[in-house]
């Protein structure tokens, strides 16, 4: 029997799926394998345990996988495509394609058809292709430029507000204890950071640290006005791009639904309710022919897809 390998290599989690030809067998999560996140090593550590573990729950051999198909941010640029082709090659013989995410997104949200994709996750990208083939993108230009309404922005946003609204308080060095009680997220983000002070949470904030590390909890503290506030405006970000998008595709377009289909992918999506509610309300005052999908796509799944029937799409720059 042949089985079938699909792959969403993510800058905080890797999902692998095996399945043969006709359904989905077992899936794995796995850490990080987004090349240009964490580098090859890690990737690489990443990719070869979900390979194994996704064998081993099928107790199958790897060798008898005929076809993978990778999905990853960054697979646009072919010396991207081609380090995770290899680092695959090293665990399974069979065909190997790698696609952009954006490609396994659509997949798994539209198949061959019409529709737009908006990933947030670590990083953030709208996608979307139309009836004649057409494709456009907007955003996903990485995290010092792009990437609005991520996870990654999300962290890096709330310590923005979170500064101003300290300064806005802190008279003098001898209201650094009042601060701190004030804003009890603070604390919390020091603790998540490991630090004990504000002049350490800014070095540290200055420094490249993992921003996105801090989604989980801004979510669980989504009652407090600053973090709410943080994830509507995420919302209305990734809203933006996806307009983008959907201006740029089906401005002309000629159907019999005149409805432009829109998918949600990506962990900032699946956890926060405000981020849904805030983009769909605000994609639908932006573009008002626009039906958001209910339920959150799985990557994964159009991975799996595309190794299945081996269908190729180009990865877009």
């Amino acid at each position: 029997m042949a089985y079938y390998l699909g792959i969403d290599g993510g800058g905080t989690k890797t999902t692998c799926a095996l399945g043969d030809e006709t359904s989905l067998l077992v899936s794995v999560n796995t850490g990080p394998s987004n090349i240009t996140r964490v580098g090859e090593t890690r990737a690489r550590e990443s990719l070869h345990r979900a390979v194994r573990e996704v064998c081993a729950a099928a107790k199958i051999d790897s060798r008898q996988i005929r076809r993978a198909c990778i999905g990853v941010a960054g697979a646009g640029r072919e010396e991207v495509a081609n380090a995770v082709r290899k680092i695959v090659a090293e665990m399974i013989p069979g065909e190997i394609q790698v696609v952009g995410d954006t490609v396994t997104s659509a997949e798994a949200a539209f198949g061959a058809g019409p529709g737009v994709i908006v990933i947030a996750g670590t990083g953030s990208i709208a996608y979307g292709r139309n009836s004649q083939g057409q494709t456009a993108r907007a955003g996903g230009w990485g995290f010092a430029v792009s990437d609005e309404g991520s996870a990654h922005w999300i962290g890096r946003t709330l310590i923005h507000d979170l500064m101003r609204a300290i300064d806005q308080r802190l008279d003098d060095a001898n209201a650094m204890q009042a601060t701190a009680d004030a804003f009890p997220l603070l604390r919390k983000i020091q603790a998540a950071w490991n630090l004990h002070s504000l002049e350490g949470l800014v070095r540290a904030a200055n420094s490249h640290p993992d921003f996105a590390a801090l989604f989980p909890l801004i979510v669980a503290a989504d009652a407090d006005d600053m973090t709410a506030s943080v994830l509507s405006r995420a919302g209305n970000e990734l809203a933006q791009l996806a307009a983008i998008v959907t201006r740029r595709l089906f401005a002309n377009e000629i159907s019999d639904d005149p409805l432009v289909q829109v998918a949600m992918i990506g962990g900032v999506f699946r956890h926060s309710l405000t981020v849904r509610e805030s983009f769909r309300r605000d994609l639908q005052k932006l573009d008002p022919r626009v039906e958001v999908k209910p339920e959150i796509v799985e990557p994964v799944l159009g991975a799996l897809q595309m190794a299945t029937t081996g269908a190729r799409y180009r990865t877009p720059r």
